[in-house]
């Protein structure tokens, strides 16, 4: 009985110190945060996943100062590497598929959030270099009034005969496009490393006239351009609650199959303020952080590991839309045939725009 009462003595000790550190560690890493007074992001604007929300409390709790510059993925990485004598960005937030591809180009370093336990395997880098604060699944956004008599679409078979135009954006640059390409491929038979029965699907689209170069975007939903998106759930569901007219646009997840991922943030191994980047993170993956990202429509990376208030629940889609939703299963693959994925596109779908 003694050995055992010392060795749980012991145990409780050890976590009570580790407690204890971690405490003192976020402390000090706060105060450094001060001292730098600004955090500098790239593709984390206001409207996507209320980031504004992250933001404000960043400003108020710690006195940071935020600029944001949005863009892709791609070009995030790019100039996290052209400016790497002189960054103008602290920290990004990029696609899952991004993440390793930011770390074989070194232009990360790494910082795990005290909440770190509580993030799934398959949504981290071991050593910390990114970690996916929130997942996304590829949605269709529709705005009803738009429709020229069809009916709204609710799988992808429904856009092979609808008479909408459908947007799903720039596939080489913008991950959410990539994804949605890759939603359809698995809703067709296809996987991460054939997307073919996708690109035959968007062809037709496109020999139909049907195919719209238009990004689905607040703006262009705003002008009328936006028919049919295909986008990230929290971004459809974020771009319907701010419409003049929400009533006119319906967000939901495809029936007939879809793809869950997420984005991840990525701090710049040359950032001016990195202990600024850290203490974002550190509190994205906080109670409060991961709550802001569901109130701007994002499903939480530790969501079960949260109660999140009525209200902040009830902007999400219900459970049962995402019964055929299909995590990615091999990433490595998804990576090479992504990297691919624009001269495909080029070769396959844009050739047939009428």
């Amino acid at each position: 009985m003694k050995k055992l009462f010392l060795a749980s003595l012991l145990g409780s000790t050890i976590a009570m110190c580790t407690a204890a550190m971690a405490a003192d560690d976020l402390k000090t890493l706060e105060a450094a945060a001060k001292a730098e007074g600004a955090v500098n992001s790239v593709g984390m604007p206001d409207d996507w996943a209320n980031w504004a929300g992250t933001w404000k409390d960043l400003s108020d709790k710690y006195g940071l100062k935020h600029i944001d510059t949005d863009m892709s993925s791609a070009q995030e990485i790019a100039k996290f590497a052209a400016e790497k004598d002189n960054a103008s960005a602290d920290i990004g937030d990029v696609g899952a598929a991004f993440g390793p591809i930011a770390v074989k180009q070194g232009v990360v370093q790494p910082y795990k959030p005290s909440t770190w336990e509580q993030v799934p395997a398959w949504a981290k880098d071991k050593d910390g270099n990114w970690a996916l604060a929130y997942t996304g699944t590829i949605a269709f956004i529709v705005n009803k009034k738009l429709l020229h008599g069809s009916e709204a679409p609710t799988k992808w078979a429904d856009l092979k005969t609808g008479k909408y135009k459908v947007s799903i954006g720039d596939v080489s640059t913008a991950a959410q496009a990539a994804n949605g390409v890759l939603a359809a491929a698995l809703a067709n038979g296809g996987d991460e490393k054939n997307l073919q029965p996708a690109l035959l699907m968007f062809a037709d689209i496109a020999k139909q006239g049907r195919l719209s170069m238009s990004n689905p975007t607040i703006a262009t939903m705003e002008k009328g351009e936006i028919e049919v998106g295909v986008v990230w759930d929290f971004n459809g569901l974020s771009y319907k609650a701010k419409m003049a007219n929400p009533d006119d646009y319906v967000v939901l997840i495809p029936s007939d199959g879809s793809v869950i991922s997420g984005y991840t943030t990525i701090i710049n191994k040359y950032a001016k303020n990195p202990n600024a980047a850290k203490l974002a993170r550190e509190y994205i993956f906080s109670d409060a952080g991961q709550i802001n990202l569901a109130k701007g429509n994002a499903r939480p990376i530790r969501a079960e590991h949260l109660t999140l208030p009525a209200e902040v629940q009830a902007k999400l889609l219900p459970n049962e839309q995402y019964k055929k939703v299909t995590p990615i299963k091999d990433a490595d693959a998804w990576e090479k045939t992504s990297k691919g994925l624009p001269q495909k596109w080029q070769e396959e779908v844009i050739i047939n725009m009428q």
